[in-house]
């Protein structure tokens, strides 16, 4: 176990941003797995901006890697 107030802040810290991260990158997967589940062509070309924005926010924010966001998006 960390000994210096210091690590022992950053362990903290580092555990409620994963958290929150890992929420985040939850919901990208969810919303890219009913994107693909849509028989509807009409209503899937209404969701794929919905989701092409989101995975761009999750990438810029570094919660999921560009390249994955993009592969993502492309298939």
């Amino acid at each position: 176990m960390a000994n210096h107030q210091s690590s022992i802040k950053r362990i903290r810290q580092t555990h409620k941003k994963s958290i929150h991260n890992k929420y985040y990158h939850k919901t990208a997967r969810n919303a890219v797995r009913a994107l693909r589940l849509v028989k509807d062509a009409a209503s899937a070309a209404t969701q794929l901006p919905l989701v092409a924005s989101a995975l761009n926010k999750k990438t810029k924010r570094n919660i999921i890697h560009k390249n994955k966001a993009s592969n993502l998006k492309s298939s």
